[in-house]
């Protein structure tokens, strides 16, 4: 152990923390490996899932917002709601009052730990125009094309920005032409992404009114 702390008591203190609403659950997102222990890539793989089940119970109580704005906080993620400039990234800080009020707008979830188990979150969500995942070491295609299936998201998102996930590859980005309204897309630092000319020219075809801007190798 390092500074007298053990795996085990770190679990405890985690846990903890959980049932106090995740408050440092963003902290824990942002640690990629524990030093003293060589399996700290199952515990933080464990915590993570954790942090992103879906409880369908809780959307059905709150709605969808309300849900996964709790999520994306606890995953390390921001949200931002329609009417404010404010971004929202404290769990223990969202909002409170009438369950409809607060409609997601942007999403910044640069350096968070969504996965696909917690897209499930997303698919009532009607007002989202923007998402950033920058740096969203557990993002991959699945995570797109579920994103791209919702029909609601089909409509409102806008824009997006996809820079240094280094799981996407071209089967990924392709699932965005579903996303019949996106007018902005940044591609940037994606070293699996493998046939970056006929992607581009395949997204153009299919949403003429996009603007691509692009940065691959």
């Amino acid at each position: 152990p390092c500074c007298g702390v053990s795996t085990a008591s770190l679990v405890i203190v985690c846990l903890d923390q959980m049932m106090l609403f995740g408050k440092v659950s963003w902290q824990l997102c942002g640690l990629k490996k524990l030093p003293w222990s060589c399996d700290s890539r199952y515990f933080w793989g464990w915590l993570n899932t954790v942090f992103n089940k879906v409880d369908y119970e809780r959307i059905r109580d709150v709605g969808p917002d309300r849900a996964a704005s709790e999520w994306l906080l606890r995953c390390g993620a921001m949200v931002r709601y329609h009417g404010q400039e404010r971004w929202q990234k404290d769990y223990n800080q969202l909002p409170t009052g009438p369950l409809d009020k607060y409609k997601i707008q942007a999403i910044d979830a640069t350096d968070s730990c969504i996965m696909s188990i917690g897209f499930d979150h997303m698919e009532g969500l009607e007002h989202v125009e923007k998402i950033k995942l920058c740096k969203c070491h557990y993002i991959e295609d699945e995570c797109l094309q579920r994103l791209s299936q919702f029909e609601k998201l089909q409509k409102s998102i806008l824009e997006m920005e996809i820079i240094s996930c280094g799981n996407i590859t071209d089967k990924g980005i392709i699932a965005l032409r579903h996303l019949r309204n996106l007018k902005y897309l940044l591609l940037s630092d994606l070293p699996r992404i493998r046939e970056k000319e006929k992607l581009i020219q395949a997204l153009k075809i299919a949403l003429p009114s996009l603007e691509l801007k692009s940065s691959l190798k």
